[in-house]
């Protein structure tokens, strides 16, 4: 039953640069309460999906972020009880991706073999996999995505790039724990893909002064911190490193390398051994690398991959993620998916370098856009005619790269800031979820991030799953990392 909803008060008179000319509304609140089956145990919970104003030191009105938060509402008290703040990367995404997918009270239900959605009707279903009956859950959506936007004195740039965007965010997160009174319960972060991005800066944000906001524990889902492991750029041969075991685990799945007398997980550690040791050594010698040696390396990178050793010959032994999602299957006149490389797409023609579009993306985006649409408006009772911003590029493109207090120049690379947290904060850890099959954000990446940057890897705890960037729309895999979560919470 709605409960409430916020009635809009006369609008307050305001110059405005924002995306809106209009005079600044009152922030609109809708309050629901409800009840479920969580990890099975019967919960009774209220929800409340709405906006909350951020203002300049004038007291001006600047951004308005949209928020659905759930609190459990069956206990005596949940001053100590754990709060999960939880948002999506993009970095233009709202959070719809990880609130229907993984942590909320319902979950959009795709083929778990990595099949097209296809078109409505989609399954919009109760999650007793959501882990309500243990935290309480805020989902945010940073200026830009969802139905965030800036609004009154600010202007969408203001919280465009990596320092600005936390710095909103953590002055969100402030704000919801006075409305909310919970500044003694446990503290969680969780984001996905650029989110992870997200929750480093937010580490330093919140604990880098002397108003601390200490966090227990942030589960990175499909993470990208250091930006070197990722950018294809003359010079760079990080992303080769990086993108290899994928690329490997790819060629595994879609039946291009032997298979005989190996486990999936063996054969990936002999990747590994193989990146770390002769490929990255051929990498690094460049021209110094003799015929023989380059040869024998680039046998290797064939076997391992599904690809021609003329091919791989071709490409010097730098073969980049795009070029590899279309050439593995080109003879089958398919291409596979960057986010979920189990998922196959056919392209207008078959000579190009580079897929036409990601089928891993056209392949769940129509069912989570309806999902978020109808839970909005007809669970939760949100009355927003505007557009809701699924995966805006609009924030992207003003995205612009820090150069002060302590982010690095070129690639960005917040990996430190964990390391810093963790040094400042006995109690913080930090689970790492892979999808094997992620071509975005690839697992060896964070492997390799997470093993430098001044992190104490003995708090880490990585995790891994059959599926991709979006591992929770493979059902084995949404039921194994929800299970890790849980383990996660009660610090086991």
């Amino acid at each position: 039953m709605l409960l409430a909803a916020s009635m809009t008060l006369p609008a307050v008179a305001a110059e405005t640069k924002g995306e809106t000319a209009a005079p600044v509304e009152a922030p609109k609140v809708y309050e629901v309460e409800k009840a479920g089956t969580f990890g099975g145990e019967k919960v009774k919970y209220k929800a409340i999906a709405g906006e909350t104003h951020l203002k300049n030191d004038k007291g001006e009105a600047t951004a308005s972020i949209f928020s659905t938060t759930y609190l459990r509402t069956d206990l005596k008290s949940n001053a100590e009880r754990p709060v999960f703040f939880i948002f999506n990367g993009g970095p233009g995404s709202a959070s719809l991706w990880l609130h229907l997918g993984v942590y909320g009270p319902k979950r959009v239900v795709l083929p778990s073999d990595a099949e097209d959605d296809g078109a409505a009707p989609y399954r919009l279903e109760d999650n007793p996999l959501s882990i309500l009956d243990m935290a309480d859950m805020v989902f945010i959506d940073p200026v830009g995505t969802g139905y965030s936007r800036a609004i009154g004195k600010g202007d969408g740039k203001d919280f465009w790039g990596i320092e600005n965007d936390a710095q909103s965010i953590a002055e969100f997160i402030r704000l919801w724990l006075v409305k909310h009174k919970r500044w003694n319960s446990p503290k969680y972060l969780s984001g996905e893909s650029y989110g992870t991005t997200r929750a480093a800066a937010l580490l330093h944000e919140l604990q880098g002064g002397w108003s601390d906001i200490a966090i227990n524990g942030v589960v990175f889902i499909s993470s990208i911190l250091d930006f070197q492991t990722a950018r294809y750029q003359p010079g760079n041969d990080t992303p080769y490193i990086s993108y290899l075991p994928t690329m490997a685990a790819t060629a595994w799945y879609h039946g291009k390398v032997d298979k005989a007398g190996r486990t999936l997980e063996g054969f990936i550690d002999e990747v590994r051994a193989f990146t770390l040791g002769d490929y990255a050594s051929a990498l690094l010698q460049g021209n110094r690398l003799d015929e023989s040696e380059f040869n024998a390396v680039a046998a290797k990178l064939a076997a391992y991959t599904g690809l021609s050793e003329q091919y791989v010959k071709n490409a010097n032994l730098r073969v980049n993620n795009m070029r590899f999602m279309k050439e593995l299957l080109r003879n089958e006149g398919k291409t596979v998916g960057r986010l979920d490389s189990r998922f196959v797409g056919e392209d207008y023609e078959g000579t190009g370098e580079r897929f036409d579009n990601d089928p891993s993306g056209y392949g769940i985006d129509a069912a989570y856009t309806a999902g978020i649409y109808q839970y909005m408006q007809n669970d939760l009772g949100v009355d927003i005619e505007r557009r809701y911003e699924v995966l805006s590029g609009k924030p992207g493109r003003h995205w612009a790269e820090p150069r002060k207090r302590g982010y690095s120049e070129g690639y960005p690379n917040v990996a430190p800031f964990v390391g810093t947290a963790m040094r400042e904060n006995k109690d913080l850890r930090t689970m790492v979820a892979n999808g094997y099959y992620d071509l975005a954000t690839p697992f060896f990446a964070s492997e390799n991030t997470f093993n430098a940057n001044g992190i104490d890897t003995s708090r880490v705890w990585f995790t891994y799953y059959e599926a991709g960037h979006m591992m929770y729309v493979h059902q084995p895999s949404i039921e194994q990392l929800v299970k890790d979560i849980r383990t996660f919470i009660r610090g086991e």
